[in-house]
């Protein structure tokens, strides 16, 4: 409304939606152009909810507070000129009523900062792994059961015991970032070191670390693992994808739209522990096998998801031009 009465009349606006940025967009600026960026359209029994094992079952109250958080989505479906979704996966999930009205346009990733690095020696301030030959990694926001952190702990264990001279690097903060939050004092970390047996000289957390070193952690990488349940797809994938990794990823739809398994790749059952060690295994005993792999990966990205390519394409949007 200040803006307004300053006499500033925008062309275009855009608001991520969700948590109500956008609501009034309309009402102040009726002439402008408003495109609203949508990531997710919650259901009561959702893809991520039904996949998941030991959740329970919903309460009502929190079958209707997930009808509850669409309202500002849909007041900004009703009002937008048109949408975006990032992926493919996530405009699916709206009902096709709605989803006629968003367009698939991803954020895009930096291609030329991340990239494959020759030889690249993993060392952070406060961890020197420059001597390392095998380096698992795994980066979400936070370690929980939506990112597969159970599981990827459970085949660590494993593999850790199989193969001696392998470290473990997990980037990311010990809480729950999507899923239902556990009692305070506790954490799926906590759980998962207690339940499994590490040498914990060689499983190495970060916690949350600058983008630089989070590079490093990526270009460093022997195998990257990304697990997810059917849900929002993580930027990190596609990072580390563009950053030339060997990804072994979860079978799951969000993954499925980039990877495609044995071509750029690894895909695996996201609950079979024993499958995902066996997968990590085989890409530490036999790296040289997977330089077409980590290639094609980055191909993928920079084909379809450099960001300077898709500015190009927002800068069109913007204008009103064709995208």
């Amino acid at each position: 409304l200040e803006l307004k009465k300053s006499g500033f009349i925008p062309d275009v606006m855009m608001a991520h939606s969700g948590w109500g940025p956008g609501m009034y967009l309309k009402d102040v600026f009726p002439d402008a152009r408003y495109i609203g960026y949508f990531e997710w359209y919650y259901q009561p029994v959702g893809p991520d909810v039904a996949f998941m094992k030991g959740e329970g079952t919903r309460s009502e109250d929190e079958l209707l507070r997930t009808r509850g958080r669409n309202a500002p989505i849909l007041t900004d479906l009703a009002a937008c000129d048109y949408g975006i979704a990032p992926t493919n996966y996530q405009r699916s999930q709206f009902p096709p009523i709605l989803a006629d009205k968003l367009k698939v346009l991803h954020d895009g990733v930096d291609v030329a900062t991340y990239a494959p690095k020759a030889g690249a020696k993993l060392v952070l301030p406060n961890l020197d792994l420059s001597g390392a030959r095998e380096i698992i990694t795994y980066v979400a926001r936070g370690m929980e059961p939506y990112r597969g952190f159970p599981e990827f702990m459970a085949a660590i264990a494993e593999v850790m015991r199989r193969r001696p001279e392998a470290h473990v690097v997990v980037v990311g903060e010990d809480r729950v970032a999507y899923g239902k939050k556990l009692p305070d004092g506790d954490s799926w970390k906590k759980r998962m070191l207690a339940q499994h047996a590490f040498d914990e000289k060689r499983l190495h957390f970060t916690g949350l670390i600058p983008r630089d070193q989070y590079l490093k952690v990526l270009q460093a990488s022997s195998v990257h693992v990304y697990l997810t349940v059917p849900f929002v797809l993580s930027w990190s994938m596609m990072e580390s994808m563009s950053a030339g990794c060997v990804v072994l990823g979860s079978d799951t739809d969000p993954v499925k739209e980039l990877i495609e398994d044995g071509k750029n790749g690894l895909l695996v059952d996201f609950y079979n522990v024993q499958a995902i060690a066996r997968a990590i295994i085989r890409v530490l005993e036999s790296p040289e096998k997977f330089q077409e792999i980590r290639q094609a990966a980055r191909r993928t990205i920079v084909e379809n998801y450099s960001a300077e390519d898709i500015y190009a394409r927002k800068e069109r949007m913007f204008a009103g031009g064709e995208w």
